[in-house]
């Protein structure tokens, strides 16, 4: 969520910046500025008032204690009046502040300013490219019947236990995405991360504080009776394991990681490219979390960056870094960069991570702060990224490493599959 003190104080440069977001509200932020010059004027109302009634109940006081009752008693006849201007104006501020709140929660966070303008995919920048494309034989199979093939993956029984979307893991299947976690939370441990375990459902306040609500209700599976969220992602417990916390400086930065099931309902994804493991309602994923000092925050993302680099270049993977455009980014997000590897059989690229600066969004929203050099309390960064998604990094794998004798596992992987080979 944006402070109100900003958008007052860089109104142009906030209208210029949704406009790179393509938002589509802009008098939203002069409905705003107009609420909390309300909200200013009412509230100096409130305090004037006030003040007076304070100033008479002392006169008051010190007229009884002189014997001046009747000086007294013409200055208590004014304090019912002033009671009811007080509570009047206690009321309007309370619905002034409510209408600013559910204005203010409607603005997605500005985009940096390295952000490039666009609306589309297509748009995005891409930033690096790495290793060389793998070249397969003309039979080379789909991820989906190499699953078959090697009994790795049944989609129909999901359907049958849950629905499309929710695929059965088997034999080396299951060893090889028990292997990527555990590979990947190791990886993320030597980086200095600490692993945590998090519960899969969130509240409310949860949601809102990342920045899940009010934006994404459409997107989540919602547990009606409870009213809780199946999380989308571990970003979201995990970040809110500081929500209301302050923290000294010296124990910035904060590094988390988890592995977590994620649950996404996608709702109207359909066609080709939703085929096999390229998009899924429930997904396993590691992610890593930082809360940082502002001024470290883009030093940060970088090397969050290079981190998720690493596990796709230590697997082997052809990969490419996009920064994406305003338009292609989430609500909550100033800076974006995705991670796609290149599927040899599909011909395409599979978008495998998703690493973010929120800058203060989030933490305005949890009310996460610290406490700077100076004493003072101030807003933290948040940032987190998929490092990594399993689905794509499997199919992947899967595809880019089949060859006549059946599929070669990376080295990397061994260790923890104890097979050289899916055949």
């Amino acid at each position: 969520m944006l402070q109100v003190s900003y958008i007052r104080e860089n109104r142009d440069k906030v209208l210029e910046r949704l406009a790179v977001k393509n938002f589509k509200q802009p008098d939203l932020v002069d409905e705003i500025i107009q609420l909390d010059d309300s909200r200013r004027q009412t509230q100096v109302k409130l305090d004037n008032t006030s003040a007076e009634a304070n100033s008479a109940a002392k006169q008051i006081g010190e007229l009884m204690r002189n014997g001046k009752k009747e000086e007294a008693e013409t200055i208590k006849a004014k304090t019912g009046v002033w009671k009811e201007d007080i509570k009047k104006y206690n009321d309007e501020l309370a619905i002034i502040e409510d209408s600013l709140y559910q204005k203010l929660v409607l603005l997605p966070n500005l985009p940096h300013s390295s952000v490039p303008k666009g609306i589309t995919p297509e748009e995005n920048e891409v930033v690096l490219q790495n290793g060389t494309i793998p070249q397969l034989p003309a039979n080379a199979l789909p991820h989906w019947e190499l699953a078959a093939k090697y009994k790795l993956i049944d989609f129909e029984l999901g359907v049958k236990i849950t629905g499309a979307g929710f695929p059965v893991y088997t034999n080396k299947g299951a060893k090889l995405q028990r292997a990527l976690i555990n590979f990947f939370i190791d990886e993320a441990e030597k980086a200095g991360y600490k692993e945590v375990s998090v519960p899969l459902m969130v509240n409310e306040a949860s949601g809102f504080g990342t920045g899940q609500l009010p934006d994404k209700e459409g997107q989540m599976y919602f547990v009606t009776e409870d009213n809780l969220y199946l999380i989308p992602t571990a970003e979201v417990p995990i970040t809110n394991l500081y929500r209301d916390v302050i923290l000294k400086a010296d124990e910035l930065p904060v590094k988390n990681c988890g592995h977590t099931p994620c649950f996404r309902r996608e709702a109207g994804s359909y066609g080709a490219h939703v085929r096999g493991l390229n998009r899924l309602h429930q997904f396993d994923k590691v992610e890593i979390v930082q809360v940082v000092n502002p001024e470290t925050s883009y030093d940060v993302l970088e090397q969050m960056s290079l981190h998720v680099q690493s596990l796709l270049q230590k697997l082997g993977l052809h990969y490419r870094v996009l920064r994406l455009c305003g338009g292609d980014m989430s609500f909550g997000s100033a800076l974006t960069y995705d991670m796609e590897t290149w599927s040899a059989a599909q011909q395409r690229w599979l978008e495998v991570s998703s690493v973010s600066n929120f800058e203060t969004f989030q933490s305005n929203r949890l009310k996460l702060r610290f406490r700077n050099a100076e004493g003072k309390t101030q807003l933290a960064h948040t940032l987190n990224g998929s490092a990594l998604a399993l689905p794509r990094i499997v199919a992947t794998l899967l595809e880019n490493n089949q060859t006549e004798k059946g599929i070669k596992v990376p080295e990397v992987l061994v260790p923890y599959t104890r097979f050289e080979w899916i055949d």
